[in-house]
């Protein structure tokens, strides 16, 4: 007799070798592509990469490289490009794209979300034209990805990423290296709120307004309030504070997301990374697609209409985009003003489209409701 569930762990199985196959057919394509076109398949910034790679494995300091703005471990990381292929890199960022399909099957496996639904998110992950190019062109995207996915499973697993916490923390406060545990208490062992039973929970206004009395009451307790006010105090300390006063809107909106959407973690994380994003690139829009797959079970849209009209108003926003950014870059010609202009369609579609997301979407608690007390 034959084993289905064999059969269903194939089907996940089977999908990220599709996926695997096709990411190695695009490397090989995008070595064809820059040396017989005009516009290069390879990001320019796996050219920076490359060339900090090469002084790291020399010797020297890759910030020698004008541009390198990144993190020395990414060109440690990269090193095999100088011994072993220039495409080493494009291996790994495309590795780390099929990681993040993996860390996506198992949060929505965790959360009880049934197996035939789960496939068809992991596939708007590792299927999506805007998110596997840009592994395969060299943009190290899809590592912050899988950083971004491996926080929340820790956190549903109720462990905290302790490596990172402690280092970024004893980095801000090198004379006090337990304290962190101290300000912020960590609960050992998380409920999850599953797929099934999210079903049939409703949040009316009432609730609402409780859920937001709890949620202010959990949050702001005597020692996270100092542990926030002292973090701040380092931050603005070792800032330009002017620089903060683009950010001022952004900030708002994410504290308004926050205060609303806090108990739903995946969409409140969705939501804030298409929210007045200051900075926004191609490469960034991998920020909130791996988040989509998370949020989708609980979706209420139809893919026949609203979903469709999602779908064709961000992708001709940024056709029209790409359209006068190709003309400034590659041909030269003046077109500031109607970038500018693309630019401000290309946000009032994110803002339509996330309009429709809250609206369609099922609000569900990422953990079950405890006692703050």
């Amino acid at each position: 007799m034959i084993n289905l569930s064999a059969m269903r762990s194939l089907d996940f199985t089977s999908l990220l070798l599709f996926s695997a196959i096709f990411c190695v057919i695009l490397i090989i394509y995008g070595e064809w592509q820059d040396a017989h076109m005009e516009v290069n398949y390879t990001d320019v910034d796996y050219l920076v990469f490359s060339d900090a790679v090469s002084l790291m494995a020399s010797g020297d300091s890759p910030y020698k490289r004008t541009t390198y703005r990144y993190s020395p471990l990414l060109a440690f990381l990269l090193i095999p490009n100088s011994l072993i292929h220039r495409s080493w890199g494009k291996f790994i960022f495309s590795a780390s794209d099929l990681l993040v399909g993996y860390f996506i099957h198992f949060i929505l496996q965790q959360r009880k979300v049934p197996r035939k639904l789960c496939n068809y998110c992991v596939m708007t992950w590792l299927f999506n034209p805007f998110t596997f190019t840009i592994g395969t062109r060299g943009n190290c995207e899809p590592v912050v990805c899988a950083m971004i996915l491996w926080i929340i499973i820790c956190l549903m697993k109720g462990t905290v990423l302790l490596l990172y916490d402690d280092l970024s923390h004893n980095l801000c406060h090198p004379y006090c290296p337990g304290s962190r545990s101290k300000f912020l208490p960590i609960r050992s062992e998380t409920i999850l709120e599953n797929w099934t039973a999210a079903q049939a929970e409703r949040l009316n206004d009432g609730n609402c307004l409780c859920s937001l009395y709890n949620l202010l009451k959990c949050i702001f307790t005597r020692k996270r309030l100092m542990f926030g006010l002292v973090s701040a105090a380092v931050f603005f300390l070792f800032t330009v504070v002017e620089k903060l006063i683009s950010f001022l809107l952004q900030f708002m909106v994410q504290l308004v997301l926050i205060l609303c959407f806090a108990k739903d973690l995946p969409f409140c994380l969705f939501a804030q990374t298409v929210a007045f994003n200051k900075v926004i690139t191609a490469q960034y829009f991998v920020w909130f697609f791996c988040l989509l797959p998370l949020i989708l079970p609980w979706s209420k849209m139809k893919l026949k209409w609203d979903g469709m009209l999602c779908i064709l108003s961000w992708m001709g926003a940024q056709v029209h985009w790409l359209m006068w950014g190709y003309l400034l870059e590659f041909k030269g010609i003046n077109v500031f003003l109607e970038l500018w202009v693309a630019s401000l369609v290309f946000h009032a579609a994110n803002v339509f489209i996330l309009t429709l997301v809250i609206r369609h979407h099922r609000f569900s608690s990422f953990f079950q409701v405890q006692n703050c007390c």
